[in-house]
């Protein structure tokens, strides 16, 4: 088991923990044999967390502070961040086989889009490398614009028209062949905030295509992801991580997960899922995942379940204490050992300068 903890100040009296991380005993041997960096965002810390080995085979633990930080999506050297009212756009700045005080990747802010505060939860990327994004408060799916806060692609047929009062919490989208798919919506409310009287068994997944419903009876679904043919999600309010069947209509469960569930990827047969604790309000409250809990002798868990997708075991886990209670995305760095980044609050900014290719005459 790993132990991180942020040290206290010389001579400061005993305080809570400010971060605290520990991990399955395999779970550094995962990450080696997989040859995998993880980033995982916490919009109620606002901070993004990068997780990968150090040479002696410990986790490396490296964090970036970004206010509401919550959807990301990972790409070729890239990693998109959704934040509070910008959508960033970090690059790998170093080079094939270099390192920067020992790490093997260093993801520096390039250039954002301003979008406003809307609230936005997933996000991808479209063809031509533009972020396209479940945006929450308009109720839509969108992409960003060169002089506009979003350009609107698709809504949901009850949604009347847009208007900025998350009336149904679209929150999760789903790319197939970098184009939207489909999304998850908590409940099929025209209203302002009329979402939270479905949130027990309200949810469903849409077609976009279609426009219609996949399948429906789920509570506060989350993260639907396709991988090898199929469509897997969180069924965040009873706790389960599953997939689709669309002839069928319905949600399978494969695994139950102590904690509220956002966040998911794929690496090979593993899934990664985030899980979250309970908030003591009406958007978390009185969801099946309490007694679920209950019946299992368990209390729910803030961190990261590495699930094989053959046999639904939960086989290596990552648990997060002190100031990090919730977890909103995670993403998988494939090919990254020992990932970093640059951000705002240090100097460094300033000197990490790189150079592109001249332009041809």
């Amino acid at each position: 088991m790993n132990l991180h903890e942020m040290p206290e100040a010389p001579g400061a009296a005993p305080a809570e923990p400010q971060f605290e991380l520990s991990t399955s005993r395999q779970f550094p041997n995962f990450l080696a044999e997989q040859r995998l960096g993880i980033a995982f965002t916490t919009y109620q810390a606002g901070k993004v967390f990068l997780l990968g080995l150090k040479p002696d085979g410990r986790v490396s633990v490296f964090e970036r502070t970004l206010e509401r930080c919550m959807g990301m999506v990972a790409g070729p050297g890239t990693l998109h961040i959704a934040t509070l009212y910008q959508i960033w756009r970090f690059c790998d700045v170093l080079a094939p086989g270099t390192l920067h005080e020992g790490h093997d990747a260093l993801y520096a802010p390039r250039m954002s889009w301003v979008t406003g505060d809307l609230d936005v939860h997933d996000l991808g990327l479209l063809p031509d490398g533009r972020p396209v994004f479940a945006n929450t408060l308009f109720s839509c799916v969108a992409t960003v614009s060169d002089s506009d806060s979003f350009v609107p692609l698709w809504k949901p047929r009850f949604i009347s028209r847009l208007a900025a009062e998350d009336r149904c919490h679209l929150n999760g989208l789903a790319l197939e062949g970098g184009r939207p798919r489909y999304v998850t919506v908590v409940g099929r409310s025209d209203v302002a905030d009329g979402w939270r009287e479905h949130r027990a068994g309200g949810g469903c997944v849409i077609d976009i295509e279609s426009g219609e419903v996949v399948a429906g009876g789920l509570s506060m679904p989350h993260s639907p992801r396709l991988h090898d043919g199929r469509l897997w999600l969180h069924n965040s309010g009873t706790g389960e991580f599953g997939w689709i069947d669309p002839q069928a209509g319905r949600f399978e469960p494969v695994t139950f997960c102590p904690g509220y569930l956002r966040g998911l990827a794929f690496v090979g047969n593993f899934a990664l899922v985030g899980l979250s604790l309970s908030r003591e309000n009406r958007t978390f409250s009185g969801l099946a995942l309490d007694d679920a809990l209950t019946q299992r002798g368990a209390e729910a868990r803030c961190g990261l379940m590495v699930i094989d997708l053959k046999t639904g075991d939960a086989v290596h886990w990552v648990r997060l204490g002190g100031v990090v209670r919730e977890l909103y995305d995670v993403v998988a760095l494939p090919g990254v050992v020992r990932p970093s980044a640059i951000g705002f609050k240090a100097d460094s900014i300033r000197r990490v300068i790189t150079i592109g290719a001249a332009a041809a005459s």
